[in-house]
């Protein structure tokens, strides 16, 4: 899969967290408010992640050099 693709699964696993503890935990306007923020962070954090280890192995920085006998 490409990097749009897997970019909006992680969007909609993000929108579909936020709804589902909306849903689960109403606790008030604060309780939501955190719980939303806390879905949001780890969303980028997991979706930023992902990114970088998948930009890294497209195009690395330091390329395999192989030896005579291999």
């Amino acid at each position: 899969m490409g990097f749009i693709v897997t970019s909006l699964i992680f969007v909609v696993v993000g929108v579909i967290a936020s709804f589902g503890a909306g849903i689960c935990c109403n606790r008030g306007p604060s309780a939501n408010l955190l719980h939303l923020t806390l879905i949001i962070t780890a969303t980028v954090c997991c979706w930023m992640m992902w990114a970088i280890v998948y930009l890294a192995q497209l195009k690395p920085l330091i390329v395999p050099i192989l030896s005579e006998g291999e």
